[in-house]
C-alpha cells in the first residue's frame, strides 16, 4: 500500500495548471494551518519553479516549518531565498525589499550585510596615440564562502532548532567516520597529465587575458575529468570555432586499472572480508561513463557489482537497491545525485567518493545516506583524490563551503575532507585561478 500510495498523482478538473498555482488562485491568505517542507534546501534558488512553489504555499499557509538536513551550502544567498520565502514581513523590515519584482538587489545587500563579498580590482595601463598614457582600472565582485556572526544572530537563531540524532542518545546512530586518500598517478599518466595541463593552462591564460572565459568550463572539466577518464583518448576543442587544442592518446587499457581503480578494488575487496558492501559514487555516468568500467574491474576481483542509472525511476530506486541486496550484491555504483534525497541505504555502511562535484548538498547528502536510523554498523566514507591534479582543489574548496555550512548550524566540522580546508571562493573561479597560477 506504501508504494502504491507514493506513486498516486491527482489533478483538480480538467485544467492543465499545477495544484500550487490553484492554490495561488483560489485559496485566501493563511488557508492551512501548516505547511511542512521537507528537505527545505531544495527551494533555495531565487528563480526555481520549486522554490516559487514553495513560497506561494508559505504565502497561504499560517506557520512553516522547513526540515532540512544541510540548512545552506556556504554562501549567505543560500539562506536569502528560504528567509524571504516564510518570513516575507520580517525580511522586508529588515529592508531587504523586492525591485521590480526582483530579489536580485535584495540578495546582494544580504550578501554585503551578512555573508562574504570580494572587490577585485584589476589595474592595466591604457596606451593610445591620440591621448596621454594612464592606468585603467576595473572593480568586479564576486561571492565567497561564508556567513557572519549578526546574520546568525538576527536570521538563524530566533527561528532555528538545530537536533542531531546523534545527540538524542548515546544508541540512536552508530560512530561516522571521513577519510580522504591522496592517489598518486603512475609516472606514464603523470607524464601525459603535465603535457595536457601544460597545453591547457597557457591557452586559458591567454584566453582570460583577453577578457574571453569561453574556455574557463572547458580547461576545468578536461583536467578535474581526465585522471579517471585516460583510459579513452582525450580530444580538446574549442567550443565555438571547433579548433583543435589538445589531444592526448589513452593511458591505461580496457583491462587496467589505473591507481585510482585499484584503490577503490583494495577498499571493496577488504571491505567484503568484513561482511560489509559499498557504494560507490561517480559523478561520470553520461559522456564520460566511468561506471561500466568500474564494474567490470570490480567483477574481475570476484565481486557481485550492479550500477543504478537514470533509467530507473525515482520512485522505483529504493525496491531496485533492495532487489540487488536480495541477490547478494557486494558494489552498488551511482551517481550522487541519483541518491542524494529520499533513500535510506542501510546495507552499505561503507561508501566511497570517486570524484566529488561541486554541489555541497549533493555531497553532504550522498555522504549521508547510510547513516540513518535503523543503522547497526561503523559507517565509513572515503575521499579519493589524485595528488597534483585539480582533483585535490576542488576537494579543498569543497571542505572550504562544507565547514561554513557546518558551524552556520553549531557544529565543527569533523570530517576527512577538514585537512584540506585553509580559507574561501566559488569553486569554479578558485580552480581558475589555480590553474592560471600553476
Amino acid at each position: 500500500m506504501e508504494r502504491a500510495m507514493s506513486t498516486l498523482e491527482f489533478g483538480f478538473g480538467q485544467g492543465g495548471f499545477q495544484p500550487s498555482e490553484f492554490i495561488k488562485r483560489h485559496l485566501p491568505q493563511g488557508y492551512f494551518d501548516l505547511l511542512i517542507a521537507d528537505e527545505a534546501h531544495e527551494y533555495k534558488n531565487g528563480d526555481s519553479a520549486q522554490g516559487q512553489a514553495m513560497g506561494v504555499l508559505a504565502a497561504k499557509a499560517q506557520k512553516t516549518l522547513l526540515l532540512t538536513g544541510t540548512l545552506m551550502g556556504g554562501y549567505a544567498t543560500d539562506l536569502f531565498f528560504l528567509l524571504f520565502r516564510v518570513l516575507t514581513a520580517r525580511m522586508i523590515e529588515e529592508g531587504y525589499k523586492p525591485n521590480r519584482g526582483s530579489l536580485g538587489s535584495a540578495a546582494m545587500q544580504f550578501m554585503r550585510d551578512h555573508g562574504v563579498l570580494k572587490d577585485i580590482y584589476t589595474q592595466r595601463d591604457d596606451c593610445s596615440f591620440k591621448t596621454a598614457r594612464g592606468k585603467k582600472e576595473t572593480v568586479r565582485t564576486v561571492k565567497a564562502p561564508g556567513f557572519g556572526p549578526q546574520g546568525v544572530l538576527r536570521c538563524i537563531l530566533p527561528y532555528t532548532v538545530f537536533v542531531r540524532l546523534k545527540d538524542i542518545g548515546a544508541d540512536v546512530l552508530p560512530p561516522y567516520n571521513e577519510f580522504f586518500r591522496e592517489v598518486r598517478m603512475t609516472e606514464g599518466q603523470a607524464e601525459e597529465h603535465h603535457k595536457l595541463s601544460f597545453v591547457l593552462n597557457d591557452i586559458l591564460r591567454k584566453s582570460l587575458a583577453k577578457h574571453d572565459t569561453t574556455l574557463l568550463g572547458v580547461v576545468l572539466n578536461v583536467l578535474l575529468a581526465w585522471p579517471d577518464c585516460c583510459f579513452r583518448a582525450e580530444t580538446v576543442r574549442h567550443p565555438r570555432t571547433k579548433e583543435l587544442l589538445a589531444h592526448c592518446p589513452p593511458v591505461f587499457g580496457d583491462m587496467v586499472a589505473s591507481p585510482k581503480e585499484r584503490e577503490l578494488i583494495q577498499i571493496a575487496c577488504s571491505q567484503k572480508l568484513r561482511g560489509r558492501k559499498c557504494l560507490v559514487y561517480s559523478i561520470y555516468s553520461g559522456t564520460r561513463d566511468t561506471t561500466s568500467r568500474l564494474k567490470i574491474l570490480l567483477q574481475q576481483e570476484g565481486l557481485k557489482v550492479a550500477v543504478l542509472r537514470s533509467s530507473v525511476p525515482p520512485e522505483e530506486r529504493e525496491n531496485w537497491i533492495a532487489d540487488q541486496v536480495d541477490r547478494g550484491v557486494d558494489v552498488v555504483i551511482s551517481n550522487p545525485d541519483l541518491v542524494k534525497t529520499g533513500l535510506d541505504l542501510l546495507d552499505f555502511p561503507t561508501i566511497v567518493f570517486m570524484q566529488s562535484g561541486y554541489n555541497v548538498y549533493t555531497l553532504q547528502q550522498a555522504a549521508r545516506r547510510s547513516w540513518r536510523i535503523g543503522q547497526t554498523k561503523e559507517v565509513e566514507v572515503f575521499f579519493l583524490g589524485y595528488a597534483g591534479t585539480a582533483q585535490i582543489g576542488c576537494l579543498e574548496l569543497m571542505a572550504k563551503k562544507i565547514a561554513v555550512s557546518m558551524s552556520t548550524s553549531g557544529e565543527m566540522p569533523e570530517c576527512g575532507l577538514d585537512i584540506l580546508n585553509q580559507d574561501g571562493d566559488s569553486v569554479e573561479m578558485e580552480l581558475a585561478k589555480q590553474l592560471v597560477a600553476a
